[in-house]
């Protein structure tokens, strides 16, 4: 575990503004993996200028409802500079390109969709539905590996039938589990679930890989407010070939509702026998 004095998400996502559209950040706190900041918490602080920028613009939306990200390499912690182009207001979604650089180099560029959504609102369709899980006083505490200080920033909870594969053993590409925002914050909102969408350890942590799965892209989609302080995550593998893995993962509130959805392209590595 790295030595990160406390931090709210909520404050290391934020952005300044710094004029003509551009903000800035300081890349900081527990959410990185192997000392660099997560797809998830990126997804976030990319959200946070999405939303300044089309404010300066007029819009009045309050939430990004979908983040599109590719990471053309790993910023370091520290400042960043944030620049965005709206590319439209509208009235019930707007859109915005918008860049990470460090050092004058691009290292994350993403197109976020942004909207408001309703406390109120029920989904007519669901056809996705919440993993069977243990209830969470039932289940187990996952403790961190090394290198994954993001699991510093949460509380993870896995079934104890299940939690065979995070100490080592094979299983499916398939991760279930509990998650619970334990910055120290309000919990979870629509901004925060895109760090989430993330946050799951890998799927293919079942199957034998290394702890080094880079994501490469990533795409957010954010349905619901979280009526619950604890979601229900799914994540799966869908193909694992090449040395890249199709990851899709599924969140949900304890109201069984689909909170938000991912799917990631990363790099894998398994072990020198089986590479």
């Amino acid at each position: 575990m790295g030595d990160f004095e406390p931090v709210l998400l909520a404050d290391a996502g934020a952005v300044e503004p710094a004029g003509d559209g551009r903000f800035g950040v300081t890349l900081d706190g527990p959410f990185t993996a192997f000392g660099y900041p997560t797809g998830g918490y990126l997804q976030c602080v990319m959200a946070s200028a999405a939303l300044a920028g089309a404010s300066e613009e007029g819009a009045t939306h309050l939430h990004a409802t979908a983040v599109s990200t590719n990471f053309m390499a790993a910023p370091e912690l520290g400042p960043a500079t944030l620049s965005t182009r709206v590319r439209r207001v509208g009235r019930g979604a707007s859109f915005v390109h918008v860049t990470l650089s460090q050092g004058g180099a691009v290292t994350t560029e993403s197109l976020v969709t942004l909207g408001s959504l309703s406390d109120s609102a029920r989904p007519r369709y669901q056809g996705s539905t919440a993993p069977a899980i243990a209830a969470v006083a039932a289940c187990e505490v996952l403790e961190s590996h090394q290198g994954r200080d993001v699991h510093s920033a949460l509380e993870l909870r896995v079934d104890p039938t299940m939690s065979q594969w995070w100490n080592g053993q094979r299983g499916s590409g398939e991760v279930v589990l509990w998650m619970w925002l334990s910055d120290g914050g309000k919990g979870w909102d629509p901004w925060s679930t895109l760090f989430a969408t993330d946050a799951v350890p890998p799927a293919t942590t079942p199957l034998g890989s290394t702890g080094w799965v880079p994501t490469l892209q990533l795409t957010s989609y954010v349905r619901r407010v979280p009526a619950s302080e604890w979601l229900r995550a799914r994540q799966w593998c869908v193909v694992v070939a090449d040395g890249l893995v199709d990851e899709r993962c599924e969140l949900f509130d304890d109201t069984g509702e689909l909170v938000a959805s991912s799917s990631q392209l990363a790099s894998v590595r398994f072990g020198l026998s089986e590479s």
